[in-house]
């Protein structure tokens, strides 16, 4: 990667748990006011508070470019309901939908659906790889131009442009087609946390943005290498692939003449490394990692919200935007065209229209 390869910059929404969508609809303004790729919003079957998805499809009437990334939690769903659910988010967003793709392996979640019980993470991750292929197969199962909609006819929809997936996995099969007409980005982003090993495998195989862990820019580069690798020998381009790293953020400390460090802020819980200081030299890390082609960018995860959020737009940010290595609009209005990904053609379409 060169290190005139565009930065991307997305940041967590995460926090203690709030019931008011207006507080992650001025989040999310804020953030598209800095013009970040996306957001995420983290959620589990373990946590309280609001379905992610959910507030996420309120914020996107409500704002214009930022792309919206929701936790979905694969294990003990129905894929088809999860397809359909992230395929909606990208309509009523128009086209700037993504989704994290996350697995369950506690017993007590596992007691709330009372379907199976807890399993290892590598059964769930392979499953949650079997959602991801099984969610693009739905994804495409109607063509671009199923939808006739001619009155004078009658017809709604070209039959033989909806697919059968016939798609068996080793803990479900689903034979669709879809009910929701393909997205208007074909696909909506995926996002898979590929810093472990039964997540990466996942990831290489399906993800379009890797999240990865990592405390030195060596460490990052070396993850993103990996990824890379793998991807290639899935027969995927690795170069369609964006590896962020995932970063906490104190910025609630201030400037430092010292060397900006990681794992200097408050433990959190999942761990990671950690950025506590001041918006410039927050700047300065993410300069020199992304100039060191170490990562496509960051994903960073404010311990403070809405403190945190408001310093990286008005800070970081905006010193980024300065020396012309972040962007200063939005050029598109997709999450794929924020981070330089092409939307996906149709399989069944290139297939000939096999059923």
């Amino acid at each position: 990667m060169s290190a005139t390869r565009p930065l991307h910059l997305a940041v967590a929404l995460d926090g203690p748990a709030q019931y008011d969508a207006a507080y992650y609809v001025g989040l999310a303004r804020l953030a598209e006011r800095g013009a970040l790729d996306f957001v995420t919003l983290g959620d589990s079957f373990a946590r309280p508070g609001l379905d992610a998805l959910a507030v996420l499809s309120r914020v996107a009437p409500v704002t214009e470019r930022i792309g919206l990334v929701p936790t979905v939690t694969t294990t003990h769903t129905e894929p088809f309901h999860v397809s359909t659910a992230v395929a909606t988010l990208d309509w009523v967003s128009r086209g700037r939908a993504g989704w994290q793709v996350d697995v369950s392996t506690t017993e007590t979640e596992a007691r709330l659906f009372g379907r199976r019980p807890a399993a290892p993470a590598d059964a769930v991750w392979r499953e949650a790889a079997d959602v991801a292929d099984v969610a693009a197969r739905l994804w495409d199962s109607w063509e671009d131009d199923a939808e006739i909609r001619d009155i004078s006819t009658g017809r709604f929809i070209d039959r033989a442009k909806l697919h059968h997936v016939d798609f068996e996995g080793g803990t479900f099969s689903v034979r669709g087609p879809s009910i929701v007409p393909r997205s208007p980005q074909g696909h909506p982003v995926t996002v898979v946390d590929g810093t472990g090993e039964p997540g990466r495998e996942a990831a290489a195989r399906h993800a379009d943005v890797v999240l990865v862990r990592a405390g030195a820019p060596d460490q990052a580069s070396a993850l993103r290498d990996d990824i890379r690798r793998r991807a290639e020998a899935h027969g995927r381009d690795p170069d369609t692939l964006r590896v962020l790293v995932s970063l906490v953020v104190d910025l609630g400390e201030s400037e430092s003449a010292q060397e900006p460090g990681l794992d200097s802020g408050p433990q959190l819980a999942g761990g990671g490394p950690h950025y506590s200081g001041g918006p410039v030299d927050l700047a300065e890390l993410i300069t020199r990692w992304h100039g060191q082609a170490a990562v496509d960018g960051f994903h960073l995860a404010p311990i403070a919200p809405h403190r945190d959020l408001e310093r990286i737009v008005n800070g970081t940010v905006a010193l980024l935007q300065h020396r012309s290595l972040f962007r200063t609009f939005y050029p598109g209005g997709s999450l794929r065209e924020h981070l330089g990904l092409a939307r996906p053609a149709n399989q069944y379409a290139l297939a000939g229209g096999t059923t």
